[in-house]
C-alpha cells in the first residue's frame, strides 16, 4: 500500500507540473488529475485509528439542501454584487485556508526531516478575551505552514493556474483524508441526493456554470487548452471530494477486514469510468456536464456488483467507523487501566 501511494503521488505532480513544460491534452489531464487525487487521498485516510466524526444520514438528506442554498447565494451575490469585490473577499478567506490545507498536505513529508518532540509536543494557545477558544497545534505544523504561507501569497497575487490547482488538490486530498461517511447506507443516501443536485443546477439553471465561471477562487481545477476562446477546462471539487470520501471508505472496509477484500478496487474503476464517460459526454455534445451524474451511478453501480457477486451485501450494510472508533477507545482506555493496575501493585 506504502509503495503505491508513493507512486500515485509522484504521478499526481508529475501531472500536475506537465503543463508548465508540455502541452498536456486537457481531457486526459482531467482523467489523470481527478483519479490520482482520489487514489492518494484515498490511501492517506487509512489511519490506525478510526475516524471519531462520521456523518449521520440526517445530515447526509441535508447536505444537497444546504449545498443549493450556498450556490444560490453565491449566485446572487455575483449577479447583484460586484464580481471583483467578491472575489476579492473570497481570496482572503481562501488564502487562510490553504495555508491550512497546504501544510497539512506537506506535513507527512516533512516531519520525518524535523526532531521527534517538535511532532509530538502540543502548544496550547488560547484567544485572549475568548479563553475558551482554544488552538492547539505542534512546532511541524507551524513550520509546514511556512512554505504554505509563501505558496498562497503567490496565489493571492498571481492567480496562476498552477497555484490554484495546487491550492485545489490540497482541498481535495485533505477532504478525502479527513472526511468519513460512516457506512455505506449514509454514503449511498448523500452520494444520491447529490446526484440529483447536480442534474438540476447544471441542466435545468444556469447558476451552478455561472459560479463556476465567475468564482476567481481555487474550488475547482484549471486544465489549459489551445483553445483562445477556452483557455481552460475545469473540474469542480466536488466531482472529486464527494465520491472520493465513497471510495475511500471502500478502502478501509478492506483494511479492517484484512487481506483477501477488494472493494476499494470496484469502487475506483467505478469513478474512473464516471469520469471517463463526463468526458466523452461532454465532448460528444459539447456542453458542460453534471458529472456526478456519471460518476455516482458507476461508483455505486460497481461497488454494488462486486458485493452481490461476493454475497456480501450483509456485512457491507453492517460496517459502521462510529462503532470501530468507539470500540478503539474502550480498548485502549481498558490498556491504560492495565498499565495503571500493574503500576500499582
Amino acid at each position: 500500500m506504502v509503495s503505491g501511494k508513493r507512486i500515485g503521488e509522484l504521478a499526481l505532480a508529475g501531472i500536475t507540473l506537465a503543463p508548465l513544460v508540455v502541452h498536456v491534452d486537457p481531457n486526459v489531464n482531467v482523467i489523470l488529475t481527478a483519479c490520482l487525487t482520489v487514489f492518494v487521498g484515498c490511501h492517506r485516510s487509512v489511519k490506525e485509528t478510526p475516524p471519531s466524526e462520521t456523518m449521520s444520514n440526517e445530515h447526509a438528506m441535508r447536505f444537497p439542501l444546504i449545498g443549493s442554498a450556498m450556490l444560490l447565494s453565491l449566485f446572487l451575490l455575483f449577479k447583484f454584487l460586484s464580481k471583483d469585490l467578491v472575489n476579492f473577499v473570497l481570496t482572503g478567506y481562501f488564502f487562510l485556508l490553504g495555508i491550512i490545507a497546504l501544510s497539512a498536505t506537506l506535513l507527512p513529508y516533512i516531519e520525518g526531516f524535523l526532531p521527534k518532540r517538535w511532532n509530538e509536543e502540543e502548544i496550547v494557545w488560547r484567544f485572549p478575551y475568548f479563553k475558551s477558544l482554544v488552538i492547539e497545534f505542534t512546532r511541524s505544523q507551524v513550520f509546514a505552514g511556512i512554505p504554505g504561507a509563501f505558496f498562497c501569497a503567490w496565489y493571492a497575487s498571481k492567480k496562476h493556474f498552477l497555484a490554484n490547482n495546487i491550492l485545489g488538490l490540497s482541498f481535495s486530498i485533505q477532504g478525502i483524508e479527513m472526511l468519513s461517511l460512516g457506512s455505506f447506507k449514509t454514503g449511498a443516501i448523500l452520494l444520491v441526493g447529490l446526484f440529483f443536485y447536480d442534474i438540476f443546477w447544471v441542466f435545468f439553471t444556469p447558476v451552478m456554470v455561472t459560479v463556476a465561471k465567475s468564482f476567481d477562487a481555487p474550488i475547482k481545477l484549471l486544465f489549459p487548452t489551445s483553445n483562445s476562446a477556452r483557455p481552460y477546462s475545469m473540474l469542480g471539487l466536488g466531482d472529486i471530494v464527494i465520491p472520493g470520501i465513497f471510495v475511500a471508505l471502500a478502502l478501509r472496509f478492506d483494511v479492517s477486514r484484512g487481506k483477501g477484500s477488494n472493494y476499494f478496487k470496484s469502487a475506483f474503476i467505478g469513478y474512473i469510468v464516471g469520469v471517463v464517460l463526463t468526458i466523452v459526454v461532454m465532448n460528444w455534445f459539447n456542453a458542460a456536464q453534471p458529472a456526478l451524474l456519471y460518476i455516482v451511478p458507476s461508483v455505486i453501480g460497481f461497488l454494488a456488483a462486486h458485493c452481490i457477486w461476493n454475497g456480501e451485501v450483509k456485512q457491507l450494510l453492517a460496517f459502521d467507523e462510529s462503532k470501530l472508533a468507539a470500540s478503539s477507545e474502550e480498548d485502549t482506555k481498558g490498556d491504560s487501566e492495565t498499565k495503571t493496575d500493574k503500576k500499582e501493585e
